[in-house]
């Protein structure tokens, strides 16, 4: 089945990178932080949405952990991050991806620790070089519909037949801030199944007209306002979104989310945690990551928000819809390496010639 109904639990995804130049921590290092200062703990986030943030904070006081959460998309979090590394703000980073992380590693902005609970995850998904960042939820970005308005058999096989059938004209939203994570990360999955090493930026002629195609006949989505709020309004049918997100607005907007399985597969991620390189609060940094990575936290995270932990104890408390979702969506193949290299170029391409 290309489509799917899920009501329940689902889900979360993001990429992108950041390209500014200077030097700070050994991000292979032990940390340079000193690591007994004492204050709130500053947790960096771009993971904080539908009351994450919130049940972080709370959590993380019951355990004696106090914290403020900052969140910021993925982009510019990644940016302050670099920007702020000779005089840190944050002590802890999470819920940024690979892309993100391999940047800040470069820029020395973190800085290595091995938590309590390494030995439970696979550190392959991670950092396995240097052990700089570790992996807490797998996720993915899916394009969804409203069941109670398109019904399966009139919503597309294919995501591209949005934007290539007139039938689906304006119907579907997009994204235009593509400073953002999940909206580098749609750009990225068009882009890379048309690599081409003689082509503008490496991509060839038709990628860069998927492209054009794609947000010409797009509704581009209002800032403010959430996908889901126009497709109950009937202003678009299709919209992308992190998976995670689904069951909670099921739950607010009365929808009954479908989702769209292309047969090229759908963009993964995997969310990471890290000290921040020069926190001054070194200690506590670590025993929240020891907290907020542990098994029983992050199966109850996994419960509370239908995420898919990469924490293998963790994931047996993972919601059943979550899991079946995970193992019937088609991963992408997607070449991070190279996106990795290329998404800032391809970014200012799409925004000076594509964009409405």
């Amino acid at each position: 089945m290309n489509k799917r109904h899920w009501g329940a639990a689902l889900a979360v995804l993001t990429i992108s990178t950041v390209g500014l130049a200077g030097c700070s921590a050994d991000p292979a290092g032990s940390g340079s932080g000193g690591g007994d200062e004492g204050g709130t703990l500053i947790v960096y986030t771009n993971s904080n949405s539908d009351g994450r943030g919130e049940w972080i904070t709370e959590k993380a006081a019951d355990e004696g952990i106090d914290i403020e959460i900052v969140g910021l998309g993925g982009a510019d979090l990644a940016n302050r991050i670099v920007a702020e590394k000779n005089n840190p703000v944050g002590d802890v980073v999470f819920g940024l991806n690979n892309m993100y992380f391999e940047t800040l590693k470069s820029e020395e902005a973190i800085t290595a620790y091995e938590p309590s609970w390494a030995g439970e995850v696979d550190q392959e998904s991670g950092d396995p070089d240097d052990g700089a960042f570790w992996p807490l939820v797998e996720q993915a970005i899916v394009t969804v519909y409203d069941t109670n308005t398109v019904s399966e058999s009139d919503a597309p096989d294919d995501t591209s037949d949005l934007w290539t059938d007139d039938q689906y004209d304006g119907r579907y939203e997009v994204n235009t801030l593509l400073g953002q994570a999940t909206t580098q990360l749609v750009l990225a999955g068009l882009l890379t199944q048309h690599l081409d090493e003689d082509g503008d930026l490496g991509v060839s002629d038709e990628g860069w007209e998927e492209v054009e195609a794609y947000f010409a006949h797009g509704s581009p989505a209002t800032e403010g306002t959430d996908l889901y709020v126009r497709l109950t309004n009937g202003e678009v049918d299709y919209g992308v979104l992190p998976s995670s997100g689904i069951t909670a607005r099921d739950a607010k907007y009365g929808t009954v989310t479908g989702v769209i399985s292309p047969e090229v597969g759908v963009p993964y991620v995997t969310e990471q945690i890290s000290v921040i390189a020069g926190t001054p609060r070194q200690a506590q940094a670590e025993k929240f990551i020891d907290w907020f990575g542990s098994a029983e936290v992050q199966g109850e995270f996994a419960q509370e928000f239908s995420a898919y932990p990469v924490n293998e104890q963790a994931r047996e408390q993972a919601l059943p819809e979550v899991i079946e979702l995970i193992d019937s969506l088609e991963k992408q193949d997607i070449d991070y390496g190279f996106v990795r290299e290329n998404i800032a170029a391809w970014v200012e391409k799409t925004e000076l010639e594509y964009l409405p």
